[in-house]
């Protein structure tokens, strides 16, 4: 069916009831804060979803959201299929050794590092084992030809091991804090708690019908940009219509084609684990890696690391520093790299700046001269004077950014 699209006022009348019917999810649900900003900024009236099977009861598309946010599911297993295209170039695997060595804690130089291996799901075709059993209890796994990666968090210990190298990496509650967290999001739930916060009076949230994921019920969430400018489509999370799990992500592009990013299960249970799941020795003869300095050590290692030089302390700075133009969809994260001359693009770069300047657009507007580097999906506006602009927009809402901002 068609969905139906949101009533402002109904939803600031429904807000006070949305507020005191919230509670505290599990650490790994979807905030529930988003129920009262998704009530107070827009209205979303009741609408049967009943265009496709199963035929489930009549729901709104608040009603879905609070059923997210107070989803409580602290055990599941299953396996998850994403597939990501970004319409990066292909560098031959360049763009993963870039994300891995960017990474925070990637300097190490264990291949069983978290931080590191899971940015591999930044492109292409993967599939997931995961197992949860509440906060302290997880378990992911990466299946790849002839070979798998597993991180695996059991009470204090969090343990990364990598079977193709026979490579172990170890860190503790009591040095690394919440850094084990810190990785990328590899399951439904993952990216639709971050989509969620997206969610204000810049937004068109709608119930668009039902389907079946992984053999279960779901209702079909439709989350729409309303402004002009940016280069997300649409989200569409597929809700399990009795746990109020995510199940399913989808983001397509506003340029249309296949999606940027699919992720969902191929099969799911909501039963306890067996305890062996989160079993962890590491195999004899494997290369083990203690984090002995935590988080911090490893940001202060990346940051003065030899290899990025004083360039890359700059640029490290200056992310730390970015401050953001715009609002809602069209937001544009902005800082300073302190790299005065730019990049190297053109005739003056050499082969390094003709390669780069392949793989960018040369752009001009009051703030000056840069290079606009894209994807399907978020794009960068890096200036001649050293600024970066970046963001789910188009190359002509990054130039307007650097306009505002100059």
């Amino acid at each position: 069916m068609a969905p139906y699209e949101s009533d402002d006022a109904a939803g600031a009348a429904r807000d006070e009831d949305a507020r005191s019917g919230r509670r505290k999810a599990a650490r790994y649900a979807v905030p529930v804060a988003v129920v009262g900003v998704a009530a107070a900024t827009i209205g979303l009236v009741p609408a049967l979803a009943d265009s496709g099977d199963p035929d489930l009861p009549r729901i709104s598309a608040q009603q879905l959201i609070e059923k997210i946010a107070k989803s409580d599911t602290q055990q599941l297993s299953g396996t998850v299929k994403i597939n990501t295209d970004l319409g990066l170039p292909d560098l031959g695997g360049l763009e993963n050794s870039l994300a891995s060595g960017a990474a925070p804690g990637s300097g190490d130089g264990s291949s069983a590092d978290p931080q590191s291996k899971l940015t591999e799901l930044v492109s292409g075709s993967h599939t997931l084992r995961v197992a949860a059993d509440g906060p302290d209890r997880q378990k992911l796994s990466l299946l790849e030809r002839g070979a798998e990666y597993s991180l695996i968090h059991d009470g204090k210990d969090v343990w990364g091991y990598d079977s193709k190298s026979n490579e172990v990496y170890h860190s503790t509650a009591a040095d690394s804090g919440e850094d084990h967290r810190a990785k990328p999001p590899a399951t439904p739930e993952d990216f639709a708690g971050e989509a969620l916060k997206s969610v204000d009076d810049t937004t068109s949230v709608t119930v668009d019908g039902t389907m079946r994921v992984a053999g279960r019920d779901a209702y079909k969430l439709l989350i729409k940009p309303k402004q002009s400018g940016s280069t997300v489509g649409a989200i569409s999370i597929a809700v399990d219509a009795k746990t109020g799990t995510p199940l399913k992500f989808t983001l397509t592009p506003r340029s249309g084609g296949a999606a940027v990013l699919d992720a969902g299960f191929t099969q799911v249970s909501f039963a306890e684990p067996a305890a062996s799941t989160f079993d962890f020795t590491p195999p004899r003869g494997a290369k083990v890696t203690e984090d002995e300095d935590g988080p911090k050590g490893r940001e202060h290692a990346h940051k003065g690391g030899d290899d990025f030089g004083k360039g890359g302390e700059d640029f490290g700075k200056g992310l730390e520093g970015a401050t953001v133009i715009g609002r809602g969809w069209t937001s544009v994260a902005t800082f300073d790299t302190g790299a005065g001359g730019g990049l190297p693009t053109g005739s003056q770069g050499g082969d390094l700046g003709g390669f780069l300047g392949s793989l960018g657009e040369q752009v001009s507007g009051k703030f000056g001269k840069g290079t606009v580097f894209s994807t399907r999906l978020v794009n960068a506006l890096i200036t001649d004077d050293g600024k970066v602009y970046a963001g789910a927009v188009t190359k002509e809402a990054l130039v307007k950014a650097a306009d505002t901002g100059k």
